[in-house]
């Protein structure tokens, strides 16, 4: 401190610790107590007020259905002329252009109409979203409605009655929960609860044999990812997902380890100055071009008609074309192409202050090449070794293009993906939100395990720059 106020003076020294704090609390503490808020909420379509909301909604819109129905009394029973979409894919040309959801867009016996999902969904006794292991509560049970259903053998006029009753249940039930709902404590931690959830896993009798015998499948009933109750299969997919990448992670930091530690010291103290510049301008030219358009790259490279099947054929080395992106190494690989540089230069780094006399020293004293890398160089190079492995280690853990784009959905996904189908595709950003710090936690506290394994601290780093 005080020699930051000797060199810069005490106004540009409170503006570079100013920035500072507002760079951290913008960027890293306010996002994360965002995602922290939105993890431990509830999502609103789990609450008993949006369940009385669909309800209402399902109920204005079979009234609008009916009454459309009512508006073209000559039209067939297939809907009054409209697109009734169906389970098979089939639908009737609509003369008003619009279309009824339909099971299959023809009048059951006795019906007075045909069926119409949201009529059917019209009814009190709907399910309420409830924790894992609670009993199933009902809405008309549990807040004292009576039982209704809109039902297609009543006349149409009766029906939309029905329906109108329903709704207005429901609108005056959503808005009273929606107070109580205000004034309870909105937070939980039931969407973390869903990453150690045990799912089913539906399985024939010969699959499940088969399964059961797989050494994967045995080691995960070993520390209870997966196990069997009443003759029924369940697996932690969540933890399945997230100790999959973890170990996925942790393989390729330790490939791109071995691979660059070589590199490091070729360019560091094997190589003459005028060489280096030559080797590392290797190593940093594939890097100006974009990291999305090399990892696409290499979709050429292993595709079935790529250059990597193509070579092999024309060696007559294979008859049909291997399917590389079905294979997880081919992903380790493409991971340590894309984030190489990251364990290299911090390696380089510290490796290239060590003096090339304590190496000649200990060979002059009849130390062996490995010993003189384990007593001397690695020591000497811990501190770039452990930044260039965690940061190897969280760009591959939190990595989603490259699994993504190199596996084409043939592969276990990784958890980064989870954690994106969980926000976009789901939309079940709460969950995902969940996911999300329960992964950076996990990471940090590798992390930390693996600097306390290294025996490094963070003033240590500073050899690095």
């Amino acid at each position: 401190m005080k020699s930051l106020l000797k060199g810069y003076g005490g106004p540009l020294t409170a503006f570079f610790f100013g920035a500072v704090l507002v760079w951290g609390l913008v960027l890293i503490i306010l996002p994360q107590l965002t995602m922290l808020e939105r993890a431990m909420t509830a999502p609103k379509r789990a609450l008993d007020s949006s369940v009385a909301l669909t309800l209402s909604r399902d109920a204005q819109t079979c009234i609008s259905v009916l009454e459309i129905q009512d508006a073209a009394p000559d039209a067939d029973a297939s809907g009054a002329g409209m697109a009734v979409p169906s389970a098979s894919g089939m639908s009737v040309p609509s003369a008003t252009g619009l279309a009824v959801p339909s099971a299959g867009g023809a009048t059951q016996a006795g019906a007075t109409r045909p069926y119409i999902l949201q009529c059917d969904r019209a009814n009190t006794h709907v399910a309420l979203v409830r924790d894992r292991g609670e009993a199933t509560a009902y809405l008309d049970t549990t807040y004292g409605l009576p039982a209704l259903a809109v039902s297609d053998r009543d006349p149409i006029d009766s029906q939309k009655r029905t329906a109108a009753e329903i709704s207005q249940m429901a609108k005056t039930l959503y808005s009273d929960l929606k107070e109580r709902e205000a004034q309870a404590n909105p937070y939980t931690l039931e969407n973390f609860g869903w990453l150690v959830a045990a799912r089913m896993i539906p399985l024939s009798p010969e699959q499940k044999i088969i399964e059961d015998a797989k050494l994967s499948k045995k080691l995960m009933g070993l520390v209870g990812l997966r196990f069997e109750e009443d003759g029924k299969v369940f697996e932690r997919i969540g933890l399945i997902t997230l100790a999959r990448t973890l170990a996925f992670a942790i393989a390729a930091t330790g490939l791109a380890l071995i691979l660059c530690y070589p590199m490091a010291y070729k360019v560091a103290l094997a190589t003459t100055p005028e060489r280096a510049v030559w080797l590392f301008l290797g190593l940093v030219i594939p890097y100006a071009i974009v990291e999305l358009m090399r990892v696409y790259a290499w979709t050429v490279i292993i595709d079935n008609n790529g250059l990597l099947n193509g070579l092999l054929q024309w060696l007559y080395l294979i008859d049909a074309p291997v399917q590389f992106k079905r294979f997880p190494g081919t992903v380790f690989v493409v991971i340590v192409y894309t984030y190489v540089l990251f364990m290299v230069f911090p390696i380089y780094n510290v490796m290239s202050t060590l003096d090339r006399n304590q190496i000649e020293a200990a060979k002059d004293l009849g130390a062996s090449t490995w010993r003189v890398h384990w007593r001397i160089i690695i020591p000497h190079s811990k501190p770039g070794i452990a930044v260039g492995a965690i940061a190897t280690f969280m760009l591959s853990a939190g990595a989603f293009s490259v699994p993504r784009i190199i596996s084409r959905g043939l592969q276990a996904e990784w958890f980064s993906q989870t954690i994106y189908n969980k926000f976009f595709e789901s939309q079940n950003s709460n969950v995902g939100a969940a996911y999300s710090l329960a992964y950076t936690v996990v990471c940090f506290v590798l992390v930390g395990l693996f600097m306390w394994l290294m025996r490094t601290r963070l003033k240590d780093f500073a050899r690095v720059q």
